[in-house]
């Protein structure tokens, strides 16, 4: 030692046996000098490496820039001559023969060369444009630690002689300048350069770059806390997403690593499948069979693990640091109750150890907050990727593979399932610390109780698998339950009206009601084993306590239990009480991401659809060469080999029966089905109008630009070419109207015409039209074909392939195209097919009454056209009417309310349904509220039972403190000689304590679980019966979103996270009251600190509750566009590939999730301004714990110490963890509000009025008599049937007609009750339809709406939910409906599945299976809704057959779009603007000459 080191001498003495303790000179030349160094040189390599890879641009010119480039330079060369002056002057000493040991050359050469270091990195920093060093701010603030030593060191020595000049004064000197530079170098390292001009730089102020924040967050207390504190935070008070942390960076990174996952796989295939076949011996036939390789899917976890591993681990190393440091608190414990036992010891000494377990804790705070901030920000970005990457595979999957997955579905893949893995990353690094924490604490308590903690390691060992082996148990199979009610909830949410209609609301609620209880059933098992495994880890430290101290005291009779060994035991007990409960449930987070992981590879693996399945280098503008091509399963081959050239500029129609393959010949063209053999070719860019028209929810003037340039002049020529330019006169913002979601804003006819208008704008080559004139009145569609899609139309020149069921305009194409049963059997010309005289001909001539159009209407702009177009003309005196069956009453209603909001014209909320914005305005409730809100969920847990479990908490956490307490007066008698019986009664005692604790937790777990599912059951239940009790008018008017919400993401919330949060809070209560109630009980001179920190914590907690509640709130609404924007894609997925806005619909998708991580991203920062916040407070406690324990160490036993700061030890995370859930609690407790809300809306009147229930057989001859009769959709507007006075005789077929708006719609929804009476009634076969029932109403009539709704299930189920009918009655109501022949050749017959809206058939089949319902209830009454505008003439034809001879004897209503089909009812009615125009025979109104001969002359039917 004398030879490297300077000769110190009772050293000991000099540090500890002192009033003036100092440390020796080696240990400060040696430790405290090389510690910054060894860090700098370190980092160095990494550093360096990580300036190379990232350049910031410049660093702008400032008086800071060029103070701080002084400061590189002279201060640089300063400290590095400070340190050579040193090391020449040890050569000085040298030569003067003072002989100095090593030490005094080597450290000012080291602290030379490191200065050297720090001047090169500054100035290598600069290059790179780097604004703030967190390396070099953590050197100098190391450098001037343990600086501090030697500083307090070398006054010391000078005052130990006084009036003498200080010893070594070069030294001296040098120290103090060097201790100043230091200083003054950490002080600018504090202040961040400008970035560059136009930079992309982030502005988070906790990004990496910015470390000073990183560490202290004091930044966020600025922008976030006191401004969320103060008024409620807004979007434009969050910070702009890190470059890193962005869609735009993190979903490329991952997709690039799961494509080589996938060529992996694909590779695997390909070799295994080689070696299969030349190593085979079998023969040829099952060489084949051998060959084939089984598949082998990507794995999604590697990609990750390649993508985001190396970030992650550098919060695992931070994890490493923290579980080390936290060992240290027990030992600083140990030597504080041996200093309060020596009477003699210094008072210093005591104050120096209460000071080093608060830094200790300190830095435990400090860097467990960094690795938390690491674990959130993986957790965010593998998010970002997994939503990115779902996105992405929902535009390009094949039809078959997305029938696998229902909407509801893949969006559960990317809410839960991605919030799985986001929540897992948090504690995934427990997997490997808890493991070294058990060791580590296993080690510490051998040293202090030998081998009897092999008893305690037994029991662990014991433990381990019973909580593993629950955590394995634990909802195995939740989400399938899940899954399947929310997809029955989003369809009957969308087929909602047509459960009102047929009143089959009964037998939906008891499916879905069915499903809910096997949940629940899961649920409660589930709470049960959680029940078991609170008080599995609850009790683990105390058995291992037990059990330890047991064995000690009982294996030999010398061990004795004093305070040291009892809480230093204790503390390590404790330390392992974190490990011994999250390993099993980061094992069963584990095993919940691997379903999620299962569910999320199997769907990224679908197969994709082919890209080049179309050529686009064709020679003819549409060419198909022997094509085929299968829609799925369930329909083999759809269009076989089919064979097709389309002439550039011509206009081609195809026409043919329902179901024979019209529309998957457009799907063909567009490459959306799979291509057995032959070739597809089209020429040029495709525009694509669907059947049903898809419509974005965004302004009008988007969605027909849908993503081109705005050419004004172009706009409007295809404004006026679509008929539009009336209705703009109509919305509020002319086409800046914001149309809702489904254009819920617009009628059937308008969102077909913004899709024709679509087309015609993006100006494409080929032009693929799937029957778009069904949905539009007569007039219309001679304007529309005449202005747009004909001969002399906007199109003209444009390759067009149209799908008709019209055949008024085929005398005008240039061929037509005749499709049965999938193959083209004939193709021609108009006269061509005629001259045929094929079986086109033959269906002609049956129809020829409708050529009529022709010469009649040839040059003649279409009548009244405003008339004819607008949803509603001004001044709004008549209802808007649409043509199709979702223009419901109410939203028409909702228009009228934009209309009254002229000053939101033009902005982008103007048309937000205003019941939207109650609904949002509504959840940022007071305190008032938030308190009646816990009260809701108190009583659906039960009152009585609440305060139970309050009581059963109390109880638990009393036998804690006194097994604690007893402990404590057991370390006494370590003094006294105990005998054996005093011993075995201490710990009889002591077990029987903790084994009620145990068992106390157990029961207060149970209780909790039984209350909370049987909220969570009550909670549903209301909300789902409310649900189907609601009237048609708010579904009309709340988006389909907001209430998939509700039974979704809030039901989750109330069944599984705020169970668990109630739990936590009320364990954490209690635990930090009985902790503050142990120390005040030690210590009493502790109360006077409980006040302030109280006002701290409190402080504190408001400003960080409120603060994370508008985040909360803020990500939450920030959220649903995600979701609500990838609904829409799913359903356009077809119209977005063909006009390739692939890209542009991703990005718009990127942005929203980029949204969304922005409100994310400051929660996670607040979190970690909280955690640093609450968690000083608690270092607080353990500071005046520990500082009072030392000042009345004289009266306190050594027992009472312990006890007391190892209770202040575990206050800091209870405290903690106490803030996050009072504020989970009042984030999570809105779900119950919002599910409340919705459980309290206005119901519609009771489905049976027992004392007015009408006969079974009623109505017997259906006679209908409106009387008087007016209707308005809500108080305070117009009405929109006026005084409507008809008697309709049982039998009469009496067609419905009128212009649009004229309230044809309304009346049958009036007869259904859907729209409530406003003056007058209507009486059925004397019974007034207002007193009775709606189910007693509604089963009596039927209806055959125009769009029709099917349920995913089987074709059965669809046609008879409530398995009223038999096989024979549901077969002949088949036959009647055409579609006997259909389901015949279907495998499964009745048991066919139907697929989610019955999307496996074809529109018109669909309207075929609701004429079958319709035969089958057969009751006196019929109304049909448009029924047949989707189908062709000829099955049209067929329709009306089957209704005249099967209905012969009812009452038949029609709302008549092809006049020709009611030309033969018994009498006819005209409404014009809610008023009986004309009511009388077809023939008597027609010599009449008025407004019905005006609508047939339009439509040909007369000369």
């Amino acid at each position: 030692k004398g030879m490297l080191f300077p000769a110190d001498t009772q050293v000991a003495n000099q540090t500890i046996h002192t009033d003036r303790p100092d440390l020796p000179a080696c240990f400060q030349l040696t430790v405290l000098s090389w510690l910054p160094c060894i860090y700098l040189w370190a980092v160095t390599p990494l550093y360096i490496f990580y300036l190379k890879r990232n350049n910031k641009g410049y660093i702008m010119m400032s008086v800071l820039n060029r103070f701080k480039t002084v400061r590189c330079r002279a201060f640089g060369f300063v400290l590095w001559l400070v340190c050579w002056s040193d090391l020449f002057y040890s050569f000085h000493e040298l030569r003067n023969g003072l002989t100095r040991p090593p030490i005094y050359f080597v450290t000012p050469l080291v602290v030379g060369m490191t200065m050297l270091l720090v001047t090169f990195l500054i100035q290598f920093e600069r290059l790179r444009g780097m604004q703030s060093s967190g390396v070099l701010f953590i050197f100098w603030f190391l450098s001037l630690l343990c600086a501090i030593v030697p500083f307090r060191s070398k006054i010391l020595q000078a005052s130990s002689t006084p009036g003498s000049e200080p010893p070594d004064k070069l030294r001296f000197t040098t120290f103090y300048l060097y201790f100043s530079l230091v200083l003054l170098e950490l002080i600018l390292s504090c202040f961040n350069e400008k970035p560059p001009l136009f930079s992309t730089v982030v502005t988070d102020p906790v990004s990496p770059t910015h470390s000073r924040s990183r560490v202290c967050l004091c930044v966020c207390t600025r922008v976030m806390a006191v401004k969320g504190y103060k008024t409620p935070l807004e979007a434009k008070d969050l910070w702009s997403l890190n470059v890193q942390d962005s869609s735009q960076t993190v979903v490329p990174r991952f997709l690039e690593e799961w494509e080589k996952e996938q060529a992996k796989a694909q590779m695997y295939v390909y070799t295994h499948a080689r070696s299969s076949l030349m190593f085979s011996k079998a023969p040829p036939g099952g060489a084949t069979n051998h060959g084939r390789a089984a598949p082998r899917q990507p794995s999604f976890l590697w990609a990750l693990i390649r993508a985001f591993g190396p970030f992650f681990l550098i919060g695992s190393a931070y994890k490493l640091l923290q579980d080390l440091i936290s060992f240290v608190s027990p030992q600083l414990l140990r030597l504080l109750i041996s200093f309060t036992k020596q009477k003699g010891a210094p008072d210093w000494w005591g104050y120096a150890l209460a000071f080093l377990m608060f830094f200790t804790a300190l830095l435990q705070t400090l860097i467990l907050h960094q690795h938390f901030q690491y674990c959130f920000v993986t957790g965010m970005r593998l998010r970002t990727a997994i939503i990115g990457a779902i996105y992405r595979k929902s535009l390009v999957i094949t039809n078959a593979a997305k029938r696998k997955s229902t909407v509801g579905e893949i969006v559960n893949l990317m809410s839960v399932d991605a919030q799985r893995f986001m929540d897992l990353t948090t504690f995934l690094n427990m997997l490997w610390s808890a493991p070294l924490q058990i060791i580590l604490a296993l080690y510490f308590l051998w040293q202090n109780l030998g081998p009897s903690v092999l008893a305690g390691l037994a029991v662990m060992v014991l433990l381990i698998p019973l909580n593993a082996a629950i955590a394995v148990k634990t909802r195995a199979y939740q989400m399938q339950h899940k899954d399947a009610r929310i997809k029955l909830m989003s369809e009957i949410l969308n087929g909602i009206k047509v459960l009102k209609l047929y009143a089959w609301e009964g037998s939906f609620q008891e499916k879905v009601l069915a499903i809910r209880q096997k949940e629940l059933d899961v649920l409660r098992r589930t709470a049960y084993l959680g029940a078991l495994s609170t008080m599995a880890w609850t009790s683990a430290p105390f058995l291992v306590a037990l059990t330890t101290f047991a064995v000690y005291v009982k294996v030999d009779e010398n061990n004795v239990l004093d305070a040291e060994k009892a809480f230093v035991s204790l503390s390590l007990f404790n330390i392992l009480r974190f490990p011994l409960n999250m390993l099993p449930q980061v094992i069963s987070s584990i095993i919940q991401a691997s379903v999620s992981l299962k569910r999320i590879q199997d769907f990224l693996s679908h197969s994709e659809l082919d890209p080049e399945a179309v050529q686009k280098n064709s020679a003819a503008s549409v060419a198909l060469v022997k094509s085929s091509a299968p829609a799925g399963c369930e329909r083999p081959s759809v269009c076989p080999s089919i064979n097709m050239l389309v002439p550039q500029g011509s206009l081609v129609a195809v026409v043919g029966q329902v179901g024979c393959g019209k529309s998957s010949l457009i799907s063909a063209l567009l490459g959306e089905m799979e291509k057995i053999e032959g070739d597809v070719a089209v020429r040029g860019s495709v525009a694509y109008v669907p059947q049903q028209a898809w419509i974005q929810n965004a302004t009008l003037r988007d969605n027909i630009l849908f993503g081109k340039p705005f050419a004004e002049q172009k706009y409007h020529s295809v404004l006026e070419a679509c008929a539009l330019t009336p209705d703009l006169e109509v919305l509020p913002g002319g086409d800046m109207t914001e149309i809702g979601e489904k254009g819920i804003n617009l009628s059937g006819g308008q969102r077909q015409r913004v899709s024709l208008a679509r087309s015609l704008y993006s100006d494409a080559d080929v032009y693929l039209l799937d029957d778009p004139l069904s949905a539009v009145d007569a007039h219309v569609a001679k304007h529309i074909f005449d202005n747009l899609i004909g001969p002399e139309g906007a199109l003209k020149g444009k390759t067009r392939l149209l799908v008709t069921h019209g055949v008024s305009f085929l005398p005008q194409v240039d061929n037509i195209l005749v499709m049965v049963d999938g193959r083209v059997t004939e193709m021609g010309s108009y006269q061509e097919l005629l001259d045929q005289n094929g079986a086109f001909a033959e269906f002609l001539r049956n129809y020829a009454i409708e050529d009529v159009i022709e010469e009649e209407a040839i040059g003649k702009p279409p009548q009244s056209c405003s008339s004819l177009l607008l949803l509603s003309p001004a001044p709004l005196s008549t209802p808007p009417q649409s043509y199709m069956a979702d223009n419901e009453p109410v939203v028409n209603e909702t228009k009228r309310q934009f209309i009254r909001y002229p000053k939101r014209t033009g902005h982008r909320w103007s048309c937000i349904l205003p019941a939207a914005i109650i609904i949002i305005c509504s959840t940022l409730y007071s305190m008032s509220s938030e308190m009646k809100v816990f009260m809701d969920y108190a009583k659906a847990v039960g009152l009585v039972l609440s305060v139970i479990i309050c009581l059963l908490y109390g109880c638990q956490n009393a036998a804690a403190i006194g097994a604690n307490v007893w402990l404590s007066d057991w370390t006494k008698d370590a003094s006294a000689n105990q005998t054996r019986d005093e011993v075995n009664m201490r710990l009889g005692v002591y077990a029987s304590l903790g084994i009620a604790q145990g068992l106390l937790v157990m029961v207060s777990s149970f209780t909790l679980a039984v209350g909370n599912i049987g909220a969570a059951k009550k909670l549903h239940y209301n909300l789902l019966n409310n649900k189907f009790h609601t009237p048609q008018a708010f579904f009309d008017t709340t988006p389909l979103g907001r209430l998939i919400n509700r039974f979704s993401k809030d039901i989750y919330i109330i069944d599984e996270v705020l169970p668990s949060t109630v739990l936590m809070f009320l364990g954490t209560l209690f635990s930090s009251v009985s902790t503050m109630i142990v120390i005040v009980a030690s210590t009493p001179i502790f109360a006077v600190v409980i006040v302030p920190l109280a006002f701290v914590y409190v402080f504190v907690q408001r400003f960080y509750v409120a603060t994370s509640r508008q985040l909360k709130r803020l990500e939450s609404v920030s959220r649903s566009p995600i979701y609500s924007h990838f609904s829409e894609t799913i359903t356009g997925a077809s119209v977005i590939r063909a006009y390739g806005k692939d890209s542009a619909f991703v990005h718009m998708s990127d942005t929203r999730v980029d949204d969304n991580q922005k409100s994310y991203y400051p929660g996670i920062v607040a979190n970690r301004w909280l955690g640093v916040r609450i968690e000083f407070i608690g270092n607080c406690i353990v500071l005046f714990a520990a500082l009072f324990a030392v000042i009345g160490k004289e009266k306190l036993n050594p027992g009472l110490v312990g006890l007391s700061v190892s209770y202040a030890l575990q206050v800091t995370m209870t405290l903690n963890w106490m803030v996050r859930m009072t504020s989970d609690l009042e984030s999570n407790i809105v779900a119950v509000e919002r599910v409340k809300e919705y459980s309290e809306t206005k119901t519609e009147a009771p489905w049976v009025v027992e004392d007015k229930r009408p006969p079974s057989d009623w109505p017997p001859q259906g006679n209908v008599e409106f009387r008087d009769y007016s209707v308005r959709y809500r108080e305070g507007l117009d009405l929109v049937l006026k005084n409507l006075t008809l008697s309709v005789q049982g039998g009469e077929k009496v067609g419905i007609v009128g212009r649009t708006g004229a309230g044809k719609s309304s009346m049958t929804l009036c007869l259904f009750r859907l729209l409530e009476a406003a003056g007058g009634e209507i009486t059925i076969d004397g019974v007034k339809i207002s007193e009775i029932g709606l189910h007693d109403l509604r089963s009596k009539l039927t209806i055959i709406p125009q769009e029709p709704v099917l349920f995913s299930g089987t074709l059965r189920m669809n046609l008879d939910p409530f398995d009223s009918y038999s096989d024979e009655d549901l077969w002949k109501a088949l036959e009647h409906s055409h579609l006997h022949k259909f389901v015949t050749n279907a495998p499964a017959k009745l048991e066919m599945e139907c697929a989610e809206g019955g999307e496996n058939l074809s529109v018109g089949q669909r309207q075929l299976v609701c004429l079958a319902r319709a035969l089958l209830r057969k009751t006196r009454i019929l109304i049909l809704d448009e029924a047949t505008a989707a189908i062709d003439l000829e099955t049209d034809d067929l329709i009306q057959s089957t209704i005249r001879t099967q209905f012969e004897d009812c009452t038949v209503f029609t709302i008549a779009h092809r006049l020709n089909t009611i030309m033969d009812y018994t009498r006819v009615l005209v409404l014009d603007k809610g008023e009986i125009s004309e009511f009388d025979t077809p023939s008597q109104l027609l010599s009449q000459k008025g407004v019905f001969y005006a609508m047939a002359k339009d439509a040909g039917l007369v000369q």
